[in-house]
């Protein structure tokens, strides 16, 4: 649970009177039952140009989230090997790069057609039993079978990362509560090109349809697990 429901990163953004408007959804946040590990689109493409601020790569990798992936990247890791070592079920989405895939916005319409910028980051490799969903919209559930792969393996809830937090995993999360599991961010390992966009975006899902929590609350109850299945 965590100790202060506002204690995150968008508390430099949003006003007291803001807070106070939003003061009766404070709530107990936690990690629910039966979770899997989705992962949104930590593909090639999101870090090309390298550990640069985005506004130097604009002209050259319009496409990237810069620094801002590249802070995400070892936060992340400790969230792979934690759920890994709780035994949750592991879930990707990548784009669909095939020529013939529809690509319905102006946005989407420019987007590299590369596959191999749409391959999943080493850092994050798929393991065997781990699931890679390809999309063709925002969302990872709109058009995939990634709902029924969850309830065949009776996930409940699911703990989330990646990006854009204002895009693709913002759709994807809201999807993912709409479909009725309960949704954990973690906040050190989503990201987006724009840091404004990132910190709103976090705070308004927190505020209707996720519980945003620190890694370090989410690795708590990822061990947690794995203690309780050593005992059980």
């Amino acid at each position: 649970m965590s100790t202060d429901f506002e204690d995150h990163c968008w508390k430099d953004v949003i006003p007291a009177h803001v807070l106070e408007l939003y003061a009766r959804r404070r709530r107990k946040t936690f990690v629910g039952p039966a979770p899997a590990l989705i992962a949104v689109d930590l593909y090639e493409l999101v870090y090309q140009g390298g550990n640069t601020p985005m506004q130097d790569l604009v002209t050259t990798y319009p496409t990237s989230c810069g620094a801002n992936a590249w802070n995400a990247i070892e936060p992340t890791k400790r969230l792979f090997a934690a759920a890994r070592r709780a035994g949750l079920p592991v879930f990707y989405s990548t784009t669909d790069s095939r020529p013939e895939s529809v690509r319905p916005t102006r946005t989407e319409a420019k987007a590299p057609r590369d596959p191999a910028l749409y391959d999943i980051r080493p850092e994050f490799k798929p393991q065997p039993g781990d699931v890679v969903v390809t999309k063709q919209r925002a969302s990872a559930f709109f058009g995939t079978a990634l709902v029924s792969q969850l309830t065949q393996r009776g996930i409940r809830s699911i703990v989330m990362c990646g990006e854009s937090t204002s895009g693709c995993l913002r759709a994807s999360a809201v999807d993912a509560y709409s479909y009725g599991f309960h949704v954990t961010l973690a906040e050190e390992c989503c990201f987006d090109r724009v840091d404004l966009s990132h910190k709103m975006s976090l705070f308004d899902l927190h505020h209707k349809y996720c519980d945003v929590m620190k890694i370090d609350e989410i690795l708590a109850h990822l061990e947690g697990m794995v203690v309780a299945e050593a005992v059980g």
